[in-house]
């Protein structure tokens, strides 16, 4: 985006006023694209805006040199999400070799090595006997998609209506900090794979707190099949803020000790998330 980058280079401080015609100028364009971006990055929380007065940072100059508008900051991570969309849709086989993903991707033979052990490491791979790498069983269609949202509209719900539900003060926080940091601008700093983490987590987090520990290994054994499909919706940054908004009134309801109204929103909220998600993109 040229916005953020006219504002990275523009060292102004935490605090300053963005003046739209100073955008436009610098930019070369009239003020209704620049009014779009500006209301853009301040929903994601790297702006605020005052009325009748416009926009200021919220993060100096310095600290938007993070940010991340789209996927793939060095070579070794763009390559990590081509090899998962290219899986994805069917143009990389199963199994394969670490030279042969280093010709593909145009890396070496350590980049490769890193990337596909990361990979392991985030159980979307293992190592074949003898040579070679193979990717584990995950979620490659829009319909196995949609049935792991399903099944977790069964089961995390449930979870907060257990008898031994319990909400530990400690995690909770932890989590409430973490999601009120993605409205102020992590949804767009973090790359894919740590929100990817921070959401799963938020959610394991919750069914933890039921004290069933199937049900707790259940929500964690389909997070580590969705990983990879769910990396290709973690482009779609706005979206991501609405999420945090909800899961920070979940964990409100939780707090308050309604469980039962928790239950009820935290089914709608899966359920709109896999409405939105297995329309918005449809893998195969």
């Amino acid at each position: 985006m040229q916005v953020i980058d006219l504002l990275r280079r523009s060292e102004l401080d935490r605090g300053a006023h963005v003046r739209e015609q100073w955008v436009a100028n610098s930019l070369g364009t009239s003020r209704s694209p620049v009014r779009k971006a500006l209301a853009y990055l301040a929903e994601l929380g790297l702006l605020t805006r005052e009325p009748n007065r416009g926009y200021f940072l919220e993060r100096s100059a310095g600290e938007l040199g993070g940010v991340e508008l789209s996927a793939g900051e060095d070579v070794e991570e763009d390559a990590y999400f081509r090899i998962g969309d290219d899986h994805l849709t069917g143009r990389l086989e199963a199994n394969f070799t670490t030279a042969e993903i280093g010709r593909r991707y145009d890396l070496t033979t350590r980049q490769a090595e890193r990337v596909l052990a990361r990979m392991e490491r985030e159980d979307l791979l293992r190592r074949r006997p003898g040579r070679g790498w193979q990717f584990q069983h995950v979620l490659t269609t829009a319909e196995a998609h949609a049935q792991s949202y399903r099944f977790r509209m069964i089961v995390e719900p449930a979870a907060v209506l257990e008898p031994g539900f319990t909400v530990d003060a400690e995690s909770f926080a932890l989590h409430r900090k973490q999601q009120e940091q993605l409205l102020r601008g992590d949804a767009l700093l973090l790359p894919r794979g740590e929100l990817f983490r921070v959401n799963a987590e938020f959610h394991e987090m919750i069914v933890g707190c039921s004290g069933n520990a199937y049900l707790l290994e259940s929500v964690r054994r389909v997070n580590r099949v969705r990983r990879l499909i769910e990396y290709r919706h973690q482009s779609e940054r706005q979206r991501l803020v609405h999420q945090a908004e909800e899961h920070l009134r979940l964990l409100d309801l939780l707090e308050s000790g309604d469980l039962t109204a928790a239950s009820q929103f935290l089914h709608a909220h899966l359920d709109a998330v896999r409405i939105r998600k297995t329309r918005s993109r449809t893998p195969n």
